[in-house]
């Protein structure tokens, strides 16, 4: 058993900031930014494709309600959502879960770039579409 079953199980004591009958929201042990929230289906599924779009569906409207009472409560100016998908992506915990980092200004102790490259764009959109 995965260590967020065995949370939602209530094996383990965690910070609960929600649950309902299908989802539980915890704070994330490593607090990146104050209130770093972890959201999870209390369904195992790996990762978010193999989730059932109703069952992802909930699961992100709990986020977005979190995200606006987190920023609300705690004075954030904005969030990161980040699901990380296999082991290449950064995901350690095989249970999928949506992060929820708070944004409080530029100096926060996370950091996103993006970089700029000459890719052919019109060729990866034809892979990405063909059939």
């Amino acid at each position: 058993m995965c260590i967020f079953c065995k949370i939602i199980n209530k094996e383990i004591p965690s910070s609960i900031i929600y649950e309902d009958a299908d989802v539980l929201a915890i704070l994330d042990l490593a607090q990146t930014t104050l209130g770093h929230t972890l959201v999870m289906p209390k369904k195992h599924y790996a990762n978010i494709l193999e989730i059932p779009d109703d069952e992802l569906a909930h699961l992100m409207s709990v986020v977005k309600m979190l995200a606006k009472r987190i920023s609300d409560k705690l004075g954030a100016k904005g969030f990161n959502l980040l699901v990380n998908t296999n082991e290449v992506a950064g995901q350690t915990v095989m249970h999928l879960h949506v992060h929820i980092i708070p944004r409080y200004d530029e100096n926060d102790t996370i950091k996103i770039e993006f970089t700029e490259n000459k890719l052919d764009l019109n060729e990866i959109a034809n892979k990405i579409n063909e059939l």
